[in-house]
């Protein structure tokens, strides 16, 4: 096996909290048409999340379909009226301005990078989302120019865990895929699909809800250098 050259990271709820951004942003959004959120609608709005954005990284439906599908869901969950097309895109609007407000990175992002640099390694980032949204985030939460390449679903035309996304990161660092190591929060996307590819993995379990018998599993970037040799 080639020695490791890179660490290359997901980027929502690996080193951007993309979970705690939302679930701010939901509540700020939520209370100025319908109320408070209840920690049910709140679980909703993620499980609405999941299902449109998979189709849409899937390849079923559009971006803006996914978002429009996300704000309808929720607008029938509350037994509201269902709104027109551009009625749903400005009721995302407020929902994305509310939910950038609070966009920040994780406490251990900062010494994921200083021990991947002090290990003399490469850094990248692979994301599923389009390209504006995840560079600015990136830049938002100061990391423009400290971690590269940034390569995301929508530039490469594949998502994890489609063995294409990961051909494209490894094309665009030109190493082997055993010299790459990723380090990502979805079990299934970025440490079955990586491994598929022939990449290394390590699985960033926050949560402890990971498979109990993954052996290379971390609770936080904190824990990385035991997997930079």
């Amino acid at each position: 096996m080639p020695e490791l050259a890179a660490v290359v990271f997901d980027l929502d709820d690996t080193l951007f909290d993309h979970s705690g951004s939302a679930t701010r942003g939901f509540g700020t959004w939520l209370s100025t048409f319908h109320g408070p959120p209840t920690p049910e609608l709140t679980a909703a709005w993620f499980e609405l999340q999941d299902r449109h954005f998979g189709a849409w990284r899937d390849g079923r439906i559009s971006m803006t379909e996914q978002r429009r599908r996300r704000v309808g869901g929720m607008l029938e969950l509350i037994g509201r009226p269902p709104l027109d097309e551009p009625g749903l895109d400005a009721l995302w609007r407020d929902y994305f301005a509310a939910y950038r407000s609070g966009w920040q990175r994780f406490d251990d992002a900062e010494t994921a990078l200083e021990l991947v640099a002090g290990a003399g390694l490469r850094t990248g980032i692979l994301t599923n989302g389009p390209d504006d949204m995840q560079y600015d985030k990136i830049a938002v939460i100061g990391l423009t120019g400290r971690v590269g390449p940034v390569l995301t679903a929508e530039a490469l035309g594949s998502a994890k865990p489609d063995p294409g996304a990961y051909a494209g990161l490894c094309a665009a660092l030109g190493l082997d895929p055993a010299a790459i190591l990723y380090v990502g929060d979805d079990y299934r996307l970025d440490v079955v699909g990586a491994r598929a590819a022939g990449l290394r993995a390590v699985h960033l379990d926050r949560h402890g809800t990971g498979p109990a018998g993954e052996r290379d599993r971390i609770a936080s970037l904190h824990d990385l250098a035991a997997h930079l040799v």
